[in-house]
């Protein structure tokens, strides 16, 4: 009964992270109505980022984190205004699927040539290994991932329902061209979006590479991919979706991985996707939409 207890919460910080991801994901579709297929490899460059202040220049961990955050967010500024922006009007979804492709392998790529192939260790900036709680033995970056998906979503939260540009963000969701002429900026609230998305991909960055610390240029894709699995599991633009989504599927590929095959985890997790979808297709908490003919 220990064990199970320890890999169900061990499921709920991989899944708080994945929750972190998916957040990014469902927001810029929720807003813009796109899907940022390269949110993974943001995930990576903010790891190396944060790496390199606190391991190559030796800055401290909060300049570290400051650092991944405040470069994803720059970072995802720029993908929004150069290779979004254009196609927001007049693009096929086809025409954004290849873009995010090819914003995704130039990431990667980038990636290469600045820091080359072979995985770096990451030093944890959690300050505490363990902490025991009862009979549990419980690892530092498991309790500060946990704890940093609720805050982080509680935050946001409060900044969609509370402040004016939230509340534009949620006009843009409902009706872009009403919420246009209201006065609401698209352009603006929409590179809002891409930033916050962004900055908490820096986070999950960090504390992705703390519990697994080994980082690469491919750091962030199968992340990505499952966080993305995540948003649509939740339904795809929904923030409280995008967290029990994420959560879910931590425990089941850390409960597959531990009870069934650590081989066959990865396809337990997309298999649970397709009946959930087959089920019910706007995924848990995804809103059906009625097309007006």
């Amino acid at each position: 009964m220990v064990n199970f207890i320890t890999n169900l919460i061990n499921g709920l910080s991989l899944g708080s992270i994945y929750a972190i991801i998916a957040i990014g994901y469902t927001m810029v579709y929720g807003i813009a109505k796109m899907l940022n297929f390269a949110h993974g490899d943001v995930i990576m460059i903010g790891g190396y980022l944060s790496f390199m202040v606190i391991t190559n220049w030796k800055l401290g961990i909060p300049l570290g984190i400051i650092a991944a955050i405040v470069g994803c967010m720059l970072l995802g500024m720029a993908v929004e205004r150069i290779a979004y922006r254009p196609l927001r009007k007049a693009a096929s979804p086809l025409a954004i699927l290849i873009t995010a492709i090819g914003v995704s392998y130039f990431l990667q790529n980038f990636a290469l040539l600045v820091f080359g192939s072979n995985p770096m260790i990451y030093t944890s900036v959690v300050p505490f290994n363990t902490v025991d709680i009862g009979p549990f033995r419980i690892p530092g970056t498991t309790l500060v991932s946990i704890a940093s998906s609720i805050v982080l979503v509680s935050l946001l939260q409060l900044f969609i329902n509370r402040t004016r540009r939230g509340q534009a963000m949620l006009a843009c969701a409902q009706d872009r061209d009403a919420a246009a002429l209201m006065g609401i900026s698209i352009n603006k609230t929409i590179t809002l979006t891409f930033a916050i998305g962004s900055a908490m991909a820096g986070i999950a960055g960090v504390l992705l590479c703390s519990a697994y610390p080994s980082l690469s240029p491919y750091t962030g894709a199968m992340p990505g991919i499952k966080a993305f699995v995540a948003a649509v599991f939740g339904g795809i633009g929904s923030i409280p979706g995008a967290m029990i989504g994420g959560l879910v599927l931590g425990v089941i590929e850390i409960l597959s991985r531990t009870y069934i095959s650590s081989q066959l985890a990865d396809a337990i997790v997309f298999g649970v996707l397709i009946v959930v979808l087959l089920v019910r297709p706007t995924g848990l908490l995804g809103k059906k939409i009625q097309e007006k003919v």
